[in-house]
């Protein structure tokens, strides 16, 4: 069963990191905070590479 992300929004502060790196993955919604819209948009190393960089450890891998 495949891996997908998922964003902590009470905790996300904005930044667009995650988007930055993987835009194919995230985005900022409405609110102007991350959200994940297409979990399966990129390889998992990529989307690792946004959770391992996030300032405050708000993504995370949900099974």
């Amino acid at each position: 069963m495949a891996r997908n992300p998922v964003v902590d929004q009470e905790a996300c502060i904005s930044c667009n990191l995650c988007v930055d790196l993987v835009p194919e993955v995230f985005r900022l919604n409405a609110d102007g905070l991350a959200e994940v819209y297409a979990a399966n948009g990129a390889p998992e190393e990529k989307i690792q590479d946004a959770i391992d960089n996030c300032p405050v450890n708000c993504i995370a891998w949900e099974d």
